[in-house]
């Protein structure tokens, strides 16, 4: 069984999709607890953008987390092919 060798330019690119991604998310999470520290400085009610942040944080989190085990998952599966073959049982 022969095996594919991907061009690097592909890995490269996807590295950097998965690094760009976990970019937003980290953003997305310092922008939203910016707005909870100026809610708190403004005295504002906090209750819309605590709830908000309570929800949005984790779900970005974790969205983001899934996308890299797939992206190392898919990856160490491509790096060690099984074969796979049906053999009849003796018996």
């Amino acid at each position: 069984m022969e095996r594919y060798e991907e061009p690097k330019w592909i890995f490269g690119l996807q590295v950097a999709s998965v690094a760009m991604m976990w970019v937003f998310v980290l953003s997305i999470s310092a922008w939203i607890l910016h707005l909870l520290r100026l809610s708190h400085r403004l005295h504002d009610v906090p209750s819309a953008s605590v709830g908000i942040s309570i929800v949005a944080i984790p779900v970005f989190l974790m969205g983001a987390a899934v996308l890299t085990y797939v992206f190392v998952g898919l990856r160490r599966g491509r790096e060690a092919p099984v074969e796979m073959s049906i053999e009849p049982e003796e018996g």
